[in-house]
């Protein structure tokens, strides 16, 4: 476990691992730039991550892109961030990134944030999902939701991956849905338009009409932002 945790406990390689929790690749140097080290120093905690099984890296030309494995490092980096202090806030632009990762972003491949938890609270209790043995499974109303919200859940089911587990928030405290069931239902969001993932950044924006029709489809309000 001191091993493993250890992984995480540098801020270069922490930087590192958050950088690609939206599950896109990058080259050293994004890396570098993204974590404010030199490439030098990068390609050393790169390495190390490597070693350990944790990112993965593809030739492409002359550049090498690097990934996270699957899902478990953001898993594991989730929960030990809901365990660490926040920081202070201390300028306009730290408020209001802060503000969008912790109402809605990418948490590898699945929907995280103050967003996800409302929409997983919203499945549990409509009957969509039910929680059982630290798993989530398809409720009495599953089948007619999830068809509502997009979701295919043939699809889903054949995924020879865990189908739908909770995962912490660190923002938030609370669970959000994870797992095959969590990703698809982050791309039939973003498939309708719903939400809208950006392109240098983990945090997902949430759409007036992805608002109105998933607070109408789990019967339940949906926030539309967070106050700084």
């Amino acid at each position: 476990m001191a091993a493993a945790a250890g992984l995480f406990a540098d801020s270069t390689r922490a930087g590192v691992v958050a950088a690609l929790l939206d599950g896109r690749a990058l080259t050293a140097g994004e890396l570098a730039r993204r974590t404010g080290v030199s490439a030098q120093t990068v390609s050393a905690h790169l390495g190390r991550l490597r070693s350990a099984g944790i990112l993965a890296v593809e030739a492409q030309g002359r550049h090498r892109y690097y990934r996270l494995v699957d899902e478990r490092a953001g898993r594991v980096f989730e929960a030990l961030a809901s365990l660490a202090p926040l920081r202070p806030v201390r300028t306009l632009r730290q408020s209001r990134i802060t503000a969008e990762l912790s109402f809605a972003r990418t948490c590898y491949d699945h929907l995280a944030g103050a967003l996800a938890v409302a929409v997983t609270d919203g499945l549990v209790r409509c009957g969509a999902i039910v929680a059982a043995d630290g798993c989530y499974q398809l409720g009495a109303a599953g089948a007619a939701t999830f068809e509502a919200l997009g979701v295919p859940l043939d699809a889903v089911v054949r995924a020879r991956r865990s189908f739908a587990h909770p995962c912490l928030d660190w923002s938030e405290r609370r669970h959000h849905l994870a797992g095959a069931l969590g990703a698809a239902l982050l791309g039939a969001l973003t498939e309708r338009g719903w939400v809208s993932r950006r392109p240098t950044s983990r945090a997902v924006t949430l759409h007036a009409s992805g608002r109105d029709m998933l607070s109408s489809i789990l019967g339940c309000a949906v926030p539309d932002r967070q106050s700084p």
